[in-house]
C-alpha cells in the first residue's frame, strides 16, 4: 500500500507541476517554484531533526522509520490551499462550475486522502491518529477557499508558488521517503515484483482520474 500511495502522489506531484508550468508567466519561473518547494522542504527537515519523529514503538522496524511524513503533510497542504482558491473562483464564474468543480476536488482528494492515510499508518502512527491528521490537513482547503472568496483578486497571485510548492514537496515525497521505503521493503523478487503491481496500480489509477477530473 506504500507503493501504491507512491504511485498515486508521483502523479499528483506531475499534475501540480504541469499546472504550475502551465499558469506561470514563463517555463522558467514555474520550475522555479516547483524546485523551491523541493528545496525548502528538504533543507527544512535537514535543519530541524530535533522535529523527527520515528514512532518506534507503535510499529518499530527500520523501514517504517524512514517515511517522514511531514513532507507529505506539508505538500497536501499547499495543495489543499491552492483547491481552495480554485473552487472559490469556479464558483465565483457560475454555482453550476462550482459545483463541477467541488466534484472534481472531491474525487481527486478521496484517493489521495486514501493513499495519506497508508503512509501515516507506514510511518508509524495509529489508524485514530492518522485519520485526525488527514481531517486537520484536508481542512486547509478552507484557508484557500475563504481567503479566495474574499480575496479573490490577490489570491490569484499565490496560484503558481502554492501548484509549485506543492509539487515540489510531493516529489520529494515520492523520490526520499516513499519509494526508497519500498525498495527496502523488498527483500524477495516476488515481493519486489508487488511493490511494482501496486505502484503502478497507483499511477494508471491516479492517471485516469487526473483526465476524467481535471481542473480544467
Amino acid at each position: 500500500l506504500i507503493s501504491f500511495s507512491a504511485g498515486v502522489f508521483l502523479v499528483v506531484a506531475y499534475t501540480l507541476a504541469s499546472e504550475a508550468v502551465e499558469h506561470a508567466s514563463s517555463f522558467g519561473s514555474g520550475l522555479l517554484w516547483i524546485f523551491l518547494g523541493a528545496l525548502g522542504v528538504w533543507v527544512l527537515f535537514k535543519l530541524l531533526p530535533m522535529l523527527h519523529e520515528h514512532h518506534d514503538d507503535t510499529h518499530g522496524g527500520e523501514a517504517r522509520n524512514s517515511i517522514d511524513v511531514r513532507r507529505m503533510l506539508i505538500g497536501d497542504g499547499f495543495h489543499n490551499m491552492g483547491d481552495g482558491v480554485f473552487l472559490a473562483a469556479s464558483f465565483a464564474v457560475s454555482p453550476a462550475i462550482g459545483i463541477a468543480a467541488a466534484a472534481s476536488v472531491f474525487v481527486h482528494e478521496l484517493i489521495q486522502g486514501i493513499s495519506e492515510f497508508f503512509v501515516l499508518i507506514g510511518g508509524g502512527y495509529s489508524p485514530r491518529q492518522a485519520l485526525t491528521l488527514n481531517f486537520i490537513i484536508s481542512s486547509t482547503i478552507l484557508v484557500g477557499s475563504v481567503g479566495g472568496y474574499f480575496l479573490l483578486d490577490s489570491m490569484e497571485i499565490l496560484e503558481v508558488p502554492l501548484l509549485g510548492l506543492a509539487a515540489g514537496a510531493f516529489l520529494i515525497v515520492v523520490l526520499h521517503d516513499l519509494i526508497p521505503h519500498s525498495i527496502r521493503s523488498s527483500t524477495e523478487r516476488l515481493h519486489y515484483m508487488k511493490h511494482l503491481v501496486w505502484f503502478a496500480i497507483g499511477v494508471i489509477l491516479m492517471f485516469i482520474i487526473s483526465l476524467l477530473f481535471a481542473h480544467e
